[in-house]
Parts: structure tokens; C-alpha cells; sequence
């Protein structure tokens, strides 16, 4: 079994890589730069979007940060982070609304796109206030996003609303800041964070 990783420590691949950490997989980071080898014709051919993460295992890639991390929570059954019965709806609910929704909502408030009324029908997010406000509710009604356990689904929205906190494009609400509490501490969430830190020169910062 061979299991790839292609990230770069200043990226999105930091998702990845927690949701690696979680699982207790064996993988080789390949760490890709922006401006080169993310674009090479080798690497489009794992990735024709030219964009990190990417996992390849067994031969098989998979991209978005989402779909990895539910790919491996069932790849590694032992990790037990896939959903159970009781929590599927709820998984698959806050995990995809973190990645339409909520990703557009933040990403078009950072370039300064802000939906009209009449607009807001047309994007699946609304309005920014709209979408974070459904988020912060989704991760205070239980200890975690998909119920009382810890789950992949987590790591996906747990580092939306890590880095939005972190960066200031989510507000500093007590839903969130509670959130974010449960899952920094985690011993895979410090390991991955370790392993991306160290790999970030001081001039690249």
C-alpha cells in the first residue's frame, strides 16, 4: 500500500495532513512550490487544476479537501472517523456546507464580492452573515459537528473555522472559539501542525 501526499505548508494540504495524522496512515509529502512544480506538467497529471492537496493511494487520486478527508476516514476504518448510523446525516450536511457554502461565502467576502438582494438568490450561500450564522449554530448544537464524537467531518469544518478565526474572516464568536478549542489540542491536529511549521523558511513567511 503506497500513499502520497502533495501539499505545501502554506495551503489548504495542512487539512490533509491533520486528517493523515488522525488516521495513523504511512505517507510520503511531497511538498510542492507555487510558482513551479505545483504547475509542471508531473504534477498536473495527479492534479490538472494545479492545485494542492492531492493524495494518490494505491494508485487511485483523490483532491479536495473534503472528499479526502471522508476518503480516508473510510479507507481507515480502524481510526473509526467515519460516520455512524446515528451521525451520517449531520456528517454529510455540515461537511459539504463547510465546503460550498461556507468556502464561497468567505472566499468572495475576501475578494469584496457581496451578493446584491437579488443575487443572493443565485448563490447557494445567500449571504455571508446567512452562512455563518447556520455554521456557529452547526458546531454549538453538539460537542462536535456531527454529534458527542470527534469525526472527519471535523477536520474539514474545524479548519475552516481554525483559519477563519486565525485570520479574522470568521468573527470571534463564543461558538466558534469554543470549537476551535476542542480540536487544537488534539495530539494529530499539533503533530500535523509541527510537521507543516517546520517545512516554512523564514522567507517564505
Amino acid at each position: 500500500m503506497t500513499l502520497i501526499l502533495y501539499t505545501n505548508p502554506m495551503s489548504r494540504g495542512r487539512i490533509a495532513r491533520w486528517m493523515l495524522e488522525e488516521v495513523g496512515a504511512d505517507y510520503e509529502a511531497v511538498v510542492l512550490d507555487y510558482a513551479s512544480t505545483m504547475k509542471a506538467e508531473a504534477y498536473r497529471s495527479v492534479n490538472p487544476m494545479g492545485k494542492v492537496p492531492a493524495i494518490v493511494h494505491d494508485g487511485k487520486v483523490v483532491t479536495e479537501c473534503a472528499a479526502i478527508c471522508a476518503y480516508l476516514a473510510d479507507a481507515f476504518p480502524g481510526a473509526d472517523l467515519a460516520p455512524r448510523d446515528d451521525e451520517r446525516a449531520d456528517y454529510y450536511r455540515w461537511l459539504f456546507f463547510a465546503a460550498g457554502p461556507v468556502e464561497a461565502a468567505i472566499t468572495n467576502r475576501s475578494l469584496g464580492v457581496v451578493p446584491t438582494d437579488d443575487q443572493q438568490r443565485m448563490v447557494g450561500y445567500g449571504s455571508f452573515d446567512a452562512a455563518i450564522t447556520t455554521l456557529e449554530g452547526g458546531v454549538s448544537a453538539h460537542d462536535y459537528i456531527a454529534g458527542d464524537r470527534f469525526t472527519a467531518a471535523d477536520v474539514y469544518v474545524g479548519s475552516q473555522v481554525i483559519w477563519g478565526l486565525q485570520f479574522g474572516s470568521l468573527p470571534k464568536t463564543d461558538g466558534f472559539v469554543r470549537y476551535a478549542a476542542k480540536l487544537t489540542g488534539r495530539a494529530a491536529y499539533l503533530r500535523a501542525a509541527a510537521l507543516d511549521d517546520a517545512l516554512i523558511t523564514p522567507a517564505a513567511t
